[in-house]
């Protein structure tokens, strides 16, 4: 680690250290593609973390070709008649995410769970959701959900007070008290379809188990990557 002569250490984990001897990924046991494991590592998460297993980051980059990472809740795991699997998310679209993705409809998403001492990195094509979908899950959200969405627009924009916030969700609240709120034109879903699913899993000594299932001419490939 270097520093110059202008800065100095206010945190220092050098000599941090932790020891990942929770599991191991062998090919002998390994599925051919990559939707079983996926599952049976979502369903463990969920069993042992203790908040939203489901959570997970996504980078984008757009046109100014500025990576942006954020974390977002993967709403539902698709797997698609093709043979690959999709990842879907909701969010709104005069976000910045989403300008990125207009620009630059490719995107990554790593799950990360700490208990299981284990990372799953999917990247690939992103693409909008279909209207009918997007109501069909914004029907599920709470009502107070509902009118955060109306509020939070454009997403990232700049806001003068949390007061300002509080006085517009508050007369949304009153207009809509009693009937059921509309889906905004500038929200919905993404799904981002998976052309590389990397697996990794914590071993002893940094030796890390790193499986990759790559998409190509229509079915999926598995290599070992080195740690």
């Amino acid at each position: 680690m270097s520093s110059t002569a202008n800065s100095h250490i206010e945190l220092d984990f050098t000599n941090q250290r932790q020891s990942y001897e929770q599991g191991e990924l062998l090919e002998t046991t390994l599925p051919d593609t990559p939707m079983p494991l996926l599952q049976t590592w979502l369903e463990q998460a969920i069993a042992s973390e203790p908040h939203e297993a489901y959570a997970l980051a996504l980078a984008t980059c757009g046109r100014d070709q500025q990576p942006s990472v954020r974390t977002v809740l993967m709403r539902e795991l698709v797997a698609l008649d093709s043979g690959q699997i999709g990842l879907t998310f909701y969010t709104n679209y005069d976000s910045a995410k989403a300008a990125d993705l207009a620009a630059n409809p490719r995107a990554e998403a790593l799950f990360f769970w700490a208990s299981q001492q284990r990372q799953v990195r999917i990247s690939g094509q992103v693409a909008k959701v279909s209207r009918a979908q997007t109501a069909d899950y914004f029907a599920k959200r709470p009502h107070d959900s509902q009118l955060a969405a109306w509020v939070s627009t454009p997403q990232s924009g700049v806001v003068d007070s949390r007061d300002t916030m509080q006085k517009r969700y508050d007369a949304l609240a009153e207009q809509y008290r009693d009937q059921a709120v509309p889906v905004p034109d500038f929200w919905g879903g993404y799904q981002l379809t998976a052309e590389s699913i990397e697996f990794w899993q914590g071993r002893a000594n940094r030796m890390h188990d790193r499986i990759v299932y790559v998409w190509q001419d229509a079915s999926w490939t598995r290599e070992r990557l080195l740690p």
